[in-house]
C-alpha cells in the first residue's frame, strides 16, 4: 500500500512555473476592456499634455556659435541693394514679355561683384499621377509637350567660391522672382540677398561657396527650385539647352548675352555647380503686414512630414530675437485661439500646477493658460502640415535631397519707403549673414540636433521621444484586444464543438481536428487580405483615371467611384471576398475577422509612424475608437440593449468620419458652408496629393478607406 501510493507520488510531475511575464500578458488580454479604456484615455490626454511637457529649444552644435561675431553688413551694402531693387522697378525692366531683361539686370549685379553667373531654362512640369513615385527618389515628372517660348522659366544663378573652400560644400541662399508679376516685396527680397552677396564676395573667412538662385516663380515657387535641384543632382543631357532660334529668338538670346549686352569672364552658358549642400535659406519679403512688429515666419515642413534639424531654426530664431529684433512666428491653427474649451483645458492645467508647485516647490509643471492654448494652436498646425505631406515652402524641394532648408518671410511692420526699406534691408541682411556664418563654421552636416519633434512655438519643442507616449499609449490597446478576440472565438468553439459533461466527448477528438480548428483565422485573413487588395486597386486606379483626356474633377470622382464598385464584385466574384462570408462573419465569426482586422491595423499604424508620425497619430485617433467599438450592427439590433444602440451609434459616426470623402465634405461645410461644397473638391484635394508624392494618399486609401468599407 505505502509503496503503490510512493509510486503515484513519484508518477505525478510538478507543474511548471508560469512566469510573471506570462502572467501579466494573460491578466491583460482577459481584462482588456478596461485596459484599453484607460490606454485610450491616457493617450489622449497624453496628447493634450504635449504643450505642458514642452521644452525650450537650445542649440546642440557648438560649431554653429550664432551671434559669436559682430555683423559686417554695413549701409554701403544696403544701398547696393537699394539700387538692384530701383532698377528692378524700372517699368523699363519689364517691358520684355517673357522678362528677360529682369533676368540680365540680375546676372549683370552678380556680374558686378565677380560672381560666376549662368542661366538654367527649365519646362513647366504637369503633375502625373504615378503610384510608384511614393516609394523612389524624386522624378523629372512629364515635360508639356505643346510648349511655347512664353512657357519656358529661366532661373539666374550666381555661385562666390570661397577664398578659402575646397569647393567640396556649398549654401544656398533662394529668393523667388516672377519678372512678369513681381511686387515690391519680392525686389526687396532680392535686394536684402544681393547685399548680402556682395558682403560675401569680400569677406576672408568664408570656407563654403555660396550659391544665389533666382528662382522664376511664374510657374510656381516650388517648380523653380525643384527644377534647378535635380539639374543640380542628377543632369541630364537633351535638347533643351538648344533652343531653336527662329521658334524662341528671346530665350536664344538669352544665352548669347556674354558678348553683348552681359559684359564679364564669368559668364557661362553652360549649368554651374558648387560642392554639396549644406543647407538652404527661402528668402522671401511679404508687400503687406497687419502686424503691430517687424515679424519673421518660419515655414519648416517639407514633404511626408520630413523636418530641418532643429539647430537651423534654433540659430534663425536666436538671431532674429536677440541681434534684429525682430518678432519670429510659426503656423498656428488660428480657429482654436478663440476656442473656450481649449482655454478652460489651459486653466485646469495650470491651477494642477500651482497646487503641484505648492507641494513641491522645485517641480516645474505647467504654463499659463494663454501659452497652452497657443502652443496647443501651433502643435496642432505642426500636426496637421506634417501629416499632410505637402511642402509649406519651396524649402522642400531640398529635403527631397537630404538637405536641410527653411523658408523666411519677413513681414514688415510699416509700408515700405526709403526709410523703413534702409531698416528692413538691414536687419534682414544682417540675419541671413549671420545664418550664413554659423553654417560655414560646421565641419559636417547638421546631426546634432533633432530632426523629429514638433513646435509649440518659436522656441519650444516637443521631441520624439516625448510625443510617441501619446502614440503608444493610443495603439497600445490592439494587440490586448485581438489577442483577446481571438481567445473568445476558440473558446467558444471548442464548447460548441463537444459536449464538456461527458470526458469521452474530450478524448473521442482527435488531434487533427484540432489542428484545423485552431488554424481557422486563415479564413479571416482571406477575408481581411481581399479586402486590403482592393484598396490597392482602388489606390491605383486613378493612374489609368487621369489618362482621359479632358475629364472634370467631378467625372473623374464618379468614374474613380463606379471602378471600385465594379472591382469589388468582380473580387467577390473571383475569390470570394468579403461579400460571400458576410453573414457567417457577422453571426458566427466575426470575433476572428475583427481581431485579424485589428492586427492588420496596428502593423499599419506601426508602420505608417515611421513614414509620418503626425499621419499615424491622426489615424490612431480615429482608426482606434473603431476598432474598440466595431461589431456587426446586426449582433446589436437584435440585442436591443441601450448599451448595443450607443454602441451601434458610435459606429455609425465613427465609420462616417474616417470615411475620407465624408470628413473631406464634412470639414470643408463647416469651414467654407455645405453649399460650397462639391464632389469635384474631393478629387482635386486627392491630386494635390499624388502633385506631391504624399504617401498620406496611399494611408488614407489603404487602412481608413478600406477600414471604412471593411
Amino acid at each position: 500500500m505505502a509503496e503503490t501510493k510512493e509510486k503515484s507520488l513519484s508518477d505525478e510531475k510538478p507543474k511548471p512555473r508560469v512566469r510573471p511575464i506570462v502572467r501579466l500578458g494573460i491578466f491583460l488580454i482577459s481584462h482588456s476592456f478596461h485596459v484599453s479604456v484607460v490606454c485610450c484615455t491616457a493617450g489622449v490626454l497624453a496628447l493634450f499634455l504635449l504643450p505642458v511637457l514642452a521644452k525650450n529649444t537650445y542649440i546642440s552644435e557648438n560649431a554653429l556659435m550664432p551671434g559669436s561675431a559682430s555683423p559686417m553688413l554695413s549701409n554701403q551694402h544696403v544701398s547696393d541693394g537699394n539700387r538692384l531693387v530701383k532698377d528692378l522697378t524700372n517699368p523699363n525692366s519689364k517691358s520684355s514679355e517673357t522678362g528677360i531683361e529682369s533676368h540680365k539686370i540680375i546676372a549683370q549685379y552678380m556680374l558686378d561683384l565677380g560672381a560666376e553667373v549662368s542661366f538654367h531654362k527649365f519646362h513647366p512640369q504637369m503633375n502625373q499621377f504615378h503610384p510608384l513615385h511614393f516609394f523612389s527618389s524624386p522624378d523629372s515628372g512629364k515635360i508639356q509637350e505643346n510648349y511655347s517660348c512664353s512657357s519656358y522659366g529661366i532661373n539666374t544663378v550666381g555661385i562666390i567660391r570661397a577664398p578659402h573652400g575646397d569647393g567640396k560644400e556649398a549654401i544656398v541662399l533662394v529668393t523667388p522672382y516672377n519678372a512678369l508679376k513681381s511686387g515690391f516685396g519680392e525686389a526687396l527680397s532680392l535686394g536684402i540677398a544681393y547685399s548680402v552677396f556682395s558682403l560675401l564676395t569680400q569677406v576672408t573667412w568664408l570656407a563654403k561657396d555660396i550659391i544665389w538662385l533666382v528662382a522664376d516663380s511664374q510657374y510656381g515657387e516650388y517648380a523653380a527650385v525643384a527644377a534647378w535641384l535635380r539639374e543640380y543632382q542628377t543632369p541630364k543631357f537633351s535638347s533643351l539647352s538648344t533652343p531653336n532660334a527662329e521658334m524662341c529668338p528671346d530665350v536664344n538670346n538669352l544665352f548669347e548675352l556674354k558678348g553683348h549686352s552681359i559684359s564679364g569672364s564669368k559668364f557661362s552658358n553652360s549649368f554651374r555647380r558648387a560642392g554639396t549642400m549644406a543647407s538652404a535659406l527661402v528668402l522671401k519679403v511679404r508687400d503687406q503686414n497687419e502686424q503691430f512688429e517687424d515679424t519673421i515666419s518660419i515655414y519648416a515642413e517639407a514633404s511626408n512630414g520630413q523636418m530641418p534639424n532643429l539647430d537651423l531654426i534654433n540659430v534663425v530664431n536666436y538671431l532674429a530675437v536677440h541681434r534684429q529684433g525682430l518678432r519670429v512666428n510659426v503656423e498656428k491653427l488660428w480657429s482654436l485661439l478663440n476656442s473656450s474649451w481649449l482655454k478652460s483645458l489651459g486653466e485646469i492645467f495650470e491651477s494642477l500646477a500651482k497646487v503641484a508647485k505648492s507641494l513641491y516647490p522645485k517641480w516645474k509643471f505647467g504654463i499659463p493658460a494663454t501659452e497652452y492654448v497657443e502652443g496647443t494652436a501651433t502643435l496642432a498646425s505642426s500636426l496637421y502640415y506634417q501629416a499632410l505631406g505637402v511642402p509649406t515652402g519651396p524649402h522642400g524641394a531640398f529635403r527631397d535631397y537630404q538637405v536641410d532648408a527653411i523658408t523666411l518671410e519677413i513681414s514688415p511692420k510699416f509700408s515700405l519707403d526709403k526709410v523703413w526699406r534702409n531698416d528692413i534691408l538691414l536687419r534682414g541682411g544682417r540675419l541671413i549673414e549671420g545664418v550664413i556664418r554659423s553654417v560655414n563654421n560646421l565641419l559636417e552636416k547638421f546631426h546634432q540636433s533633432f530632426f523629429l519633434y514638433l513646435l509649440t512655438s518659436p522656441s519650444k519643442f516637443v521631441s520624439v521621444g516625448v510625443y510617441m507616449i501619446a502614440f503608444a499609449l493610443l495603439i497600445a490597446p490592439l494587440p490586448m484586444v485581438a489577442a483577446s478576440l481571438y481567445v473568445d472565438a476558440n473558446s467558444s468553439s471548442n464548447c460548441s464543438k463537444g459536449d464538456s459533461s461527458t470526458p469521452s466527448a474530450i478524448t473521442d477528438t482527435d488531434e487533427h481536428s484540432i489542428a484545423i480548428r485552431s488554424w481557422r483565422w486563415l479564413n479571416s485573413a482571406k477575408l481581411v487580405f481581399i479586402v486590403h487588395l482592393w484598396g490597392a486597386i482602388v489606390s491605383l486606379l486613378p493612374y489609368f483615371i487621369s489618362q482621359i483626356p479632358d475629364c472634370s474633377p467631378t467625372t473623374s470622382f464618379m468614374i474613380w467611384v463606379l471602378l471600385s464598385i465594379l472591382s469589388l464584385l468582380t473580387l467577390n466574384s473571383v475569390l470570394a471576398s468579403p461579400l460571400a462570408c458576410a453573414k457567417a462573419t457577422q453571426e458566427k465569426e466575426w470575433a476572428l475577422v475583427k481581431s485579424v482586422t485589428i492586427s492588420s491595423v496596428f502593423i499599419g499604424l506601426g508602420l505608417m509612424s515611421v513614414i509620418n508620425f503626425a499621419t499615424a497619430e491622426i489615424g490612431a485617433l480615429l482608426m482606434v475608437p473603431m476598432c474598440l467599438l466595431a461589431q456587426p450592427l446586426k449582433l446589436d439590433v437584435r440585442a436591443g440593449t441601450l448599451r448595443s444602440f450607443c454602441r451601434m451609434i458610435c459606429n455609425l459616426v465613427l465609420g462616417h468620419i474616417a470615411f475620407p470623402p465624408a470628413a473631406f465634405f464634412l470639414l470643408k461645410g463647416m469651414l467654407d458652408g455645405f453649399g460650397n461644397a462639391n464632389v469635384g473638391d474631393f478629387w482635386m484635394w486627392v491630386e494635390s496629393l499624388w502633385a506631391w508624392n504624399s504617401a498620406t494618399y496611399l494611408f488614407i486609401v489603404e487602412v481608413t478607406y478600406i477600414f471604412s468599407h471593411g
